[in-house]
């Protein structure tokens, strides 16, 4: 899945009579940002006061910026194929097609509004507007109401929303013929375009459910691997299987902990599903921190992936960019999906640590 965030400042005025004076769009695949374009656009038409002193574009600023006519080709190249990103993205859509219909072509596109996704992934949220959002979850904002500026912003709130929606955050998917059961060769392409990095592989059936998942650190590898093997296991899998969704999540141990939260959730039908019994009971293990967290790498360079413990138990995993974001509770409550511990994944999480030790920093909570 590709994505184009988006942000658009303009002239103000009537209703569709707005003028483009910034636009700023960074494509990006899911992982990483594959193309930007940012620019200054000659609106044709002078830019009202009140958003001279809001935006701090003039007229003297644009006087010899491109016009959109001259832009319109690479706007347009840069968002094929992609769905729109952008904080509010009614208004950047209907900005955007406005101008394409005065030179009398039709722009349509898939639309994503990151004001939306906010509210159903991060509820009771003080305030949604896109600078208190993003200062709220202690994400770095600069050049606020400059295009480039809010639309770096809106990236890293919607990796964010990624992290948070598993579902939405596909390096790739496979679908497999209805009726054969077969590759094509466009099929065998895409496993080639997955690269060998460390995650999760959700195998899904043609209802798209869950039926099998696995973690791994060489993810090209294995995928390739599970549709070749003989075994009866494989062979039931490539049978029902007709996508597949991949999740980066950086480190092994991070993706194993995750495995464990989907068979619980999920019930993968091909998977080892352990009883209640056995999730549940005590098993006498104890974290190497009672309160705090345990610091992985991430899926990027500056991230780490943070496992938060509280009185012995794991409540919460996902990632931070920035140190002081470790230290605010507010913010990291926020930052990282709250989750049940069961005794398996809580012996993997120790176990993990046991092998390849975590950096561990205690937590002092409030007394509740």
């Amino acid at each position: 899945m590709k994505y184009a965030i988006l942000d658009i400042e303009t002239t103000g005025g009537k209703y569709n009579e707005e003028g483009i004076t910034e636009i700023a769009i960074h494509q990006f695949d899911g992982n990483t940002v594959t193309d930007q374009f940012i620019s200054l656009i000659n609106p044709e038409k002078d830019i009202q006061s009140f958003v001279v002193k809001l935006t701090g574009i003039n007229n003297k600023m644009v006087a010899s910026a491109p016009k959109f006519h001259e832009v319109a080709k690479r706007i347009i190249e840069i968002t094929e194929d992609c769905i729109l990103v952008a904080h509010n993205a009614q208004f950047d859509y209907r900005i955007l097609k406005t101008a394409y219909e005065r030179l009398g072509y039709q722009y349509e596109r898939k639309t994503l509004c990151t004001v939306d996704l906010s509210k159903k992934l991060i509820p009771d949220m003080e305030s949604y507007s896109l600078g208190k959002l993003v200062r709220s979850l202690g994400i770095p904002v600069s050049d606020r109401h400059r295009a480039n500026g809010d639309a770096l912003a809106t990236l890293q709130l919607f990796k964010l929303l990624l992290t948070k929606e598993e579902d939405h955050k596909s390096i790739s998917e496979i679908t497999r013929s209805e009726h054969t059961g077969v590759l094509t060769h466009k099929q065998v392409d895409l496993i080639d375009q997955i690269p060998n990095q460390t995650g999760l592989v959700h195998f899904l059936d043609k209802e798209d459910q869950i039926i099998y998942t696995i973690a791994s650190d060489q993810l090209k590898k294995d995928i390739t691997q599970l549709f070749t093997k003989q075994s009866s296991l494989a062979k039931s899998v490539n049978k029902k299987m007709r996508k597949i969704k991949v999740v980066r999540t950086g480190s092994l141990l991070m993706a194993q902990v995750k495995v464990q939260l989907a068979l619980v959730k999920y019930r993968p039908k091909y998977n080892r599903i352990p009883s209640k019994k056995v999730l549940y009971a005590p098993n006498g293990l104890t974290y190497p921190i009672e309160n705090g967290v345990m610091l992985d790498h991430g899926r990027d360079k500056g991230e780490k992936g943070v496992f938060l413990i509280k009185n012995n138990k794991l409540i919460g995993i996902g990632y931070v960019a920035l140190h002081y974001q470790i230290n605010n509770m507010p913010i990291l409550e926020q930052l990282l999906s709250p989750i049940t511990e069961s005794s398996p994944l809580k012996k993997t999480l120790i176990l993990g640590h046991e092998k390849k030790p975590l950096k561990l920093q205690p937590i002092e909570y409030d007394i509740e």
